[in-house]
């Protein structure tokens, strides 16, 4: 075995080391999606998307083409970029049967892209516990043509630190409330953390037994922290009601973060 030192470039991926910090970016990837479509001198945009969109309008365009976009934008979203979750997601539910609205958007996505190159993740060297930090929210009825909702999460090793697991994603079930979504979020949140807290510990390193989950919705929280099935919470699936049980056990602590808060946050 041969010691190639420090590590720089790998799948994509650019790291900067120094002492006590690691920074992880996809410039190079990035400038490569971005020169693959067309795209390396075009006008950048501030924001993933438009704060209207419209998806499934318009003619059918090139669905090979868009197709390649999408791909390259998931690969970047899971590595480096949880910015581009909530599009990326978006965009993916109309792989087959693309139109040019869709496309407009992804393309859309890659000026946010040239925008934003330099953007990174940094990890700073700590010797304090690790505690890990969840934050969850959801989108209520979001989706106009199936009227799903959508789960939006992310986690950190520490609070205010890094990001190291995000996701956005449509929700199986028909939420017929805020509080119904939330829970549904929580539970897919409380999913995640379980997960995580069994990686690390199996890694290297213990963490704190009670993962920290930080939600929006006082209703869902007083769902998840009262045992009794009321008429407007009975019909939710016993899948999700795992949360109960991990917050009786003291494994997940919930609390209320205000929504202007979260937005400080992301």
């Amino acid at each position: 075995m041969k010691d190639l030192g420090r590590i720089t470039f790998f799948l994509g991926m650019d790291f900067k080391q120094s002492k006590g910090e690691i920074k992880v970016n996809q410039k190079r990837f990035i400038l490569k999606i971005l020169e693959r479509f067309g795209m390396i001198a075009c006008k950048p945009r501030l924001t993933p998307c438009e704060q209207r969109l419209e998806f499934n309008c318009g003619e059918l365009t090139n669905a090979r083409q868009y197709r390649e976009i999408i791909g390259s934008l998931i690969y970047a979203m899971t590595c480096t970029r949880p910015d581009l979750s909530w599009i990326v997601s978006r965009l993916s539910q109309t792989l087959s049967n693309p139109r040019t609205g869709d496309l407009i958007a992804a393309k859309h996505v890659l000026r946010y892209l040239k925008g934003t190159v330099d953007y990174e993740l940094c990890f700073n060297k700590s010797d304090a516990d690790l505690q890990l930090t969840a934050y969850s929210d959801s989108d209520w009825a979001s989706c106009l043509e199936d009227r799903r909702s959508t789960t939006g999460y992310c986690c950190t090793l520490t609070e205010g630190g890094p990001l190291i697991s995000w996701k956005s994603r449509k929700q199986p079930p028909v939420a017929i409330s805020t509080c119904e979504a939330e829970y549904v979020a929580l539970a897919n949140t409380a999913q995640e953390c379980l997960y995580l807290t069994q990686l690390l510990n199996g890694m290297y390193k213990k963490v704190h037994q009670s993962m920290k989950v930080s939600v929006d919705n006082q209703a869902a929280i007083a769902l998840s922290k009262n045992p009794v099935n009321r008429q407007r919470s009975k019909h939710i699936d016993i899948k999700y009601l795992f949360v109960r049980e991990m917050y009786v056990k003291g494994m997940i602590d919930i609390v209320y973060c205000p929504t202007q808060d979260m937005e400080l946050i992301s």
